[in-house]
């Protein structure tokens, strides 16, 4: 990375900073997930390499602003499993997986320190939107903050559907009201999912993966029976969506 990043390495490298990479990074990291939910052994340890090579990238562009290098990060992620692990590590003695967890949670909210009271504090805003909203509402009910049970959470989400409802009879659509309605009723499917302990963005994805099959399968069962995909009626569409379905 050095040698790319040198006076007469790669103009392309040379040019990259921290904020024109950091869009790659995140796009490796969900191709080393994709790898994984395909169970792809092979691509997976692609995808790793990829990945491994954004965290030198970073550090190397840190490196040469007198920051801190690699082997700066990889003491750094040693000293944090060490600290956030002392029933390892130390001698606090075997935890079950609920005290861990519990311990884990305490000795990070230590490390971000009290310059920001909150709850909420931490969590990062450039995370998927779904993921952030998981994320938001998992703190919020660890100081209580949340509903008794799933059924509740599901009732929340029928409100928040019925205003999108109402909203969009009244305002037209693409509206700001129309933006905010929508917007919680996403916010509150996420913590329904939360509650049912299923992640929120892996159920997503899958049923994107789902939807991208089936609807693979139809223009493909179209093409079979001669037809144009294009030009069939919502009707016809959605019949072959039902063969699809069947078919599965």
């Amino acid at each position: 990375m050095a040698r790319l990043r040198a006076a007469d390495g790669c103009p392309w490298d040379r040019q990259q900073t921290f904020s024109s990479i950091a869009p790659y990074t995140i796009e490796e990291a969900y191709e080393v997930a994709d790898a994984i939910e395909r169970g792809d052994m092979e691509e997976l340890k692609d995808e790793l390499g990829d990945l491994l090579f954004q965290v030198v990238f970073h550090s190397q562009i840190a490196r040469e602003a007198g920051g801190f290098d690699f082997e700066a990060v990889a003491a750094s992620i040693c000293d944090k499993l060490t600290r956030r692990h002392p029933h390892v590590f130390g001698d606090h003695g075997p935890l079950s997986i609920a005290e861990q967890g519990a311990a884990w949670e305490s000795i990070k909210a230590a490390e971000r320190g009290s310059a920001d009271p909150s709850a909420l504090q931490g969590v990062p805003n450039a995370l998927p939107a779904l993921m952030r909203a998981y994320k938001l509402s998992k703190r919020a009910a660890r100081v209580g903050f949340d509903f008794e049970n799933a059924g509740q959470c599901a009732d929340k989400v029928e409100e928040e559907l019925a205003e999108v409802r109402a909203a969009s009879r009244d305002v037209p659509a693409a509206s700001p009201e129309i933006f905010e309605e929508v917007g919680d009723l996403l916010f509150a499917a996420a913590n329904l999912a939360r509650k049912l302990e299923v992640d929120a963005e892996a159920a997503l994805r899958a049923a994107n993966a789902k939807f991208e099959r089936r609807f693979r399968a139809m223009e493909a069962l179209a093409a079979e029976r001669g037809w144009e995909f294009s030009e069939l009626n919502l009707a016809a569409q959605e019949s072959l969506w039902q063969a699809v379905k069947r078919g599965e």
